[in-house]
């Protein structure tokens, strides 16, 4: 069930596209996501901070687009959001020497301490990498282009996440007690 919520705004974003048009396509996924985080919020009563980060700039950057009829916009947020995200996530630990990702998620997971900082690099990296691809995407790529490497695009976070999880779970503290 997650996983077809976290899927929902872009299969609908994505269709409405192929119907349609890219204003069209964008008004479908502000809609969506408005649903899509008033479900995360009433099933779990809080929403991430990333969650927020995206339903404001989804919101933010489609009213761009929407207004002013200019799809470069939506075609940009994901830049501004991973490249947020980078530099949030470089800001908190070499700035602050803060591991962001530990204070999110050291209370799911227990992982020493050179793991999570290796954890936060991986991620500062992976977000640029998507920054700077989706960037290049959009600028240099007609806007059908962008839409079918939106959805098709997916394939990076999901390879993303499985290295990350095959990375960390010979680092997980187990339950067993010792023989």
């Amino acid at each position: 069930m997650k996983l077809i919520l976290d899927f929902f705004p872009i299969l609908l974003f994505f269709g409405a596209f192929k119907l349609y048009d890219i204003y069209t396509a964008t008004g479908v996924l502000m809609a969506a996501t408005v649903v899509q985080m008033s479900i995360i919020w009433f099933t779990e009563r809080r929403l991430q901070p990333m969650q927020k980060a995206t339903l404001v700039l989804i919101l933010l950057f489609g009213s761009l687009t929407l207004v002013l009829h200019d799809d470069r916009f939506i075609k940009w947020k994901p830049t501004v959001l991973y490249g947020a995200m980078a530099i949030a996530l470089a800001v908190a630990l070499w700035g602050f020497k803060k591991n962001f990702l530990k204070m999110l998620l050291g209370g799911q997971l227990e992982l020493p301490t050179p793991v999570w900082g290796k954890l936060n690099v991986a991620w500062i990296a992976y977000c640029l990498f998507m920054a700077v691809l989706n960037g290049y995407v959009a600028a240099y790529f007609t806007t059908e282009a962008w839409v079918d490497f939106k959805l098709w695009g997916y394939v990076f976070p999901i390879v993303f996440l499985i290295a990350q999880g095959l990375y960390i779970s010979p680092h997980l503290k187990s339950d067993k007690p010792a023989a």
